[in-house]
């Protein structure tokens, strides 16, 4: 996009997002519970039925809008299925059309759009880094969703609020999490999953030798090393539970640090050998995919995948699974990368009031709830999250888990340049896992940091 916008997100806005996902993921769930299968419970929790839907028809019936929605695991199901029932008991007619995969092409998909002042999609899922970006293009909610804001963490309405414009409305929160099989632990004298990096590694590959020799497409351990935003979340995390900081801290690129180097070729000298040889080129799905199948030990993911696995139709490995914290390096603590998404409507919209009820119904309470347990996406109502029915079927919510730190990715920093910023660091990390030494790659994105922060 060549219009410059600036990002506007500070970085205490996006302390405050951290933190304010943790209160949303905060339930009580105790250490003994067991997790109901989310396409179990999902039967019991249809699709919510509109408020106000009435009047709704007769103001609205018979407009059409377009919904940019989600394209992971089971979330367009998950969409088309609210967009059903908007739909009937509205009379809006809602198109359904999933966002690219990689969070960087959706960014740029939207841009294009905005950039040309495009009437072609109404509303549009955002990443939580984006609403300061996109804020010019997008409507001020506040008018009609003030009041409905309140409901949700103060934190994520202080990071969708822009020149004092609620431009966005959270929809569901993410953070980085490690599945683990408990069948297979148990089977090779695992007592609790690993708590350091070395440590998964270690057990990834004592449990890889043996299930390979029934199943030769097993590995220890999958992630999303592809040179794409997802391959940005997991490295974060390697750097910051392993004392290399953030890429950019107190605003100057720390990126290419020897504590950084070291956990990226610890990282790089388990391809191929604890994982599958081509997880330099897995997104969300690939990972998702080969731990249900039963061809992987570990996972790292977001909660989503958990209705995956726990779903008897998609998965081979029902109550055969858990979760956990992410381990740490040395010295360190275990963290996860916040993520999120938002929803935003088009200024260019020709239907923007409709858009907004649609976007009134898609953040709403039941609707949070709906997602919970069928989708296991992270609730940014705090009422939902601690809601006895999502705690059952969210092991992640349990405190331990839902308490583990946040680490932000830098878009406070890089401002309107983050999706170049993070290309930078993608691209030369996915260089790293293929091969290459971290001292002959991190020199380079550390430079290139450097210019675009000047």
């Amino acid at each position: 996009m060549k219009a410059r916008i600036v990002l506007l997100a500070t970085a205490a806005a996006l302390v405050a997002v951290a933190l304010s996902l943790n209160v949303a993921s905060a339930g009580r769930l105790g250490p003994s519970a067991t997790a109901t299968p989310a396409a179990t419970s999902a039967a019991a929790y249809p699709a919510p039925k509109v408020p106000n839907a009435a009047a709704l028809k007769k103001e609205y019936g018979g407009q059409s809008i377009t919904f940019i929605g989600d394209s992971v695991g089971g979330s367009h199901n998950r969409d088309v299925a609210l967009a059903k029932q908007f739909t009937k008991d509205t009379g809006i007619k809602v198109k359904v059309v999933p966002h690219p995969t990689a969070s960087d092409a959706s960014y740029s998909q939207l841009a294009r759009v905005f950039s040309s002042k495009s009437s072609s999609f109404d509303v549009a899922m955002l990443d939580v880094l984006w609403p300061g970006a996109f804020a010019p293009f997008l409507v001020d909610l506040k008018p009609k969703l003030g009041k409905e804001a309140k409901q949700h963490t103060p934190g994520l309405i202080v990071n969708d609020t822009v020149g004092g414009k609620l431009v966005a409305m959270p929809w569901f929160g993410d953070f980085g999490i490690l599945y683990y099989r408990t069948d297979l632990l148990k089977k090779y004298g695992y007592s609790s999953p690993p708590t350091t990096w070395t440590q998964l590694f270690a057990m990834a590959k004592k449990i890889q030798d043996g299930e390979q020799a029934s199943n030769p497409n097993f590995s220890g351990f999958v992630f999303q090393g592809n040179s794409y935003e997802g391959l940005t979340c997991d490295a974060l995390e390697w750097y910051k539970s392993s004392g290399a900081g953030s890429f950019i801290d107190a605003g100057k690129v720390t990126i290419n640090n020897p504590k950084g180097a070291a956990v990226l070729d610890l990282f790089a000298s388990q391809i191929g050998k604890t994982t599958p040889r081509d997880v330099t080129t897995y997104q969300e799905g690939e990972a998702h995919t080969a731990f249900v199948e039963g061809n992987a030990a570990f996972m790292r993911n977001w909660p989503y995948a958990y209705s995956i696995g726990a779903d008897p139709k998609t998965s081979k490995i029902v109550g055969k699974f858990s979760v956990t914290v992410l381990p740490h390096g040395s010295g360190g603590q275990s963290v996860g990368t916040v993520g999120g998404w938002q929803l935003g409507v088009n200024k260019y919209s020709k239907h923007v009031d409709a858009s907004i009820e649609f976007v009134r119904y898609m953040t709403s309470a039941p609707v949070q709830k709906f997602d919970a347990i069928t989708n296991t996406n992270v609730p940014t109502i705090p009422a939902v999250a601690k809601d006895p029915a999502v705690v059952k079927v969210n092991p992640y919510l349990k405190p331990a888990i839902a308490n583990v730190a946040r680490v932000a990715r830098p878009s406070n920093i890089l401002g309107a340049h983050y999706n170049e910023g993070s290309k930078a660091i993608y691209q030369g990390i996915n260089q790293i896992l293929n091969g290459r030494s971290a001292s002959s790659v991190l020199p380079g994105v550390q430079a290139k940091l450097q210019r675009i922060l000047r």
